[in-house]
């Protein structure tokens, strides 16, 4: 798994879906704030005049020599919700990233944010 703290260092590298078939180059890491282990990366998709950066969750996912691989097919992180290139995700968008996966979603006991990046 990758560590928040060497994201500098795999930003850029490519991101594989479960059949090894390149998604796009890794972005950025959001952690869970509730165990501040990394959860969601994002991932640069589209054509060069039209980038945007979808959300991919690490559960299940593996590091190999130069590169992640995620538990999820191509096509479904590609058509998973995005944001701009230099966007930020805005809390109320965080429920359909998880529900994009089929993941439970719930927020701090206090209605706090579920994911941020380091």
């Amino acid at each position: 798994m990758i560590e928040a703290e060497d994201i500098r260092e795999w930003r850029g590298h490519p991101v594989l879906d479960q059949r090894g078939r390149r998604i796009g180059p890794l972005e950025a890491l959001y952690v869970d704030t509730r165990t501040d282990a990394p959860a969601f990366a994002t991932v640069t998709v589209g054509l060069p005049t039209r980038r945007r950066l979808v959300f991919v969750p690490l559960e299940g996912a593996t590091v190999g020599p130069g590169y992640l691989k995620v538990h999820y097919p191509r096509g479904q992180v590609r058509g998973a919700p995005s944001i701009d290139t230099d966007g930020v995700l805005a809390a109320e968008q965080e429920p359909a990233v998880f529900a994009h996966y089929e993941l439970a979603y719930e927020t701090g006991a206090a209605g706090e944010r579920r994911l941020a990046r380091p």
